[in-house]
């Protein structure tokens, strides 16, 4: 009997040392005891659609108009001109040229009084206005200027050979006219001959 309650005491000795396991807390409870709420839900709203990049407009600067085409513009605005408001424009561009000596004044001078139906001679001014453009290569109006050179001169070249056929036709007229006052004169003298042959000749009974 001793020996079993010594074995019965040592195996209460070692129950006492070994700790319990715990239980588990509950699922829905805290260690402070507290309940815990439901565990968040993502929200499942659909997000709206990210707005497309809009590209970038690139806005072009605004060019400026060479003097070249504003030239081009000035001749053509001298052409549809009456006569009184094409004779102001000439005075002005020839004041600005006598101010300036500029070439793009000298060109604008040039046209201004190259324009078709102006004075005799116009055109031949004209020409020597533009001739020191023209001889500058290095010029930005030197294109310009060599093409209104060369209208103006075909220009003058077209006028005299219109002037010489107008002369020639005038003297074909008058050859004309002359020859035709011949053969009227030999058309006379004919009738009068043969008038005088039949009041010469004698009457047959």
């Amino acid at each position: 009997m001793t020996l079993w309650r010594c074995a019965f005491a040592f195996a209460l000795l070692l129950g006492g040392c070994t700790s319990l396991p715990e239980e588990p807390a509950d699922a829905g409870q805290s260690r402070d005891g507290a309940i815990a709420g439901p565990a968040p839900v993502d929200d499942l709203t659909p997000l709206p659609p990210a707005p497309l990049p809009v590209p970038a407009v690139e806005i072009a600067p605004s060019v400026k108009p060479t003097d070249t085409e504003l030239l081009v513009a000035d001749f053509q605005r001298f052409r549809r001109m009456p006569p009184a408001e094409l004779t102001r424009e000439q005075e002005t561009a020839r004041q600005a040229f006598n101010q300036t000596r500029s070439d793009v004044a000298r060109v604008r001078l040039a046209m201004s009084i190259a324009v078709p139906g102006g004075a005799p001679g116009d055109d031949v001014r004209a020409v020597e206005l533009l001739d020191p453009v023209v001889k500058n290569q290095a010029s930005p109006l030197n294109g310009l200027a060599f093409m209104v050179t060369t209208y103006l001169q075909d220009q003058r070249r077209v006028a005299g050979q219109l002037q010489t056929t107008q002369q020639n036709v005038h003297n074909l007229q008058q050859n004309l006219q002359a020859l035709q006052q011949k053969l009227d004169a030999l058309m006379t003298l004919e009738r009068s001959l043969t008038e005088r042959g039949e009041s010469g000749a004698p009457r047959r009974r």
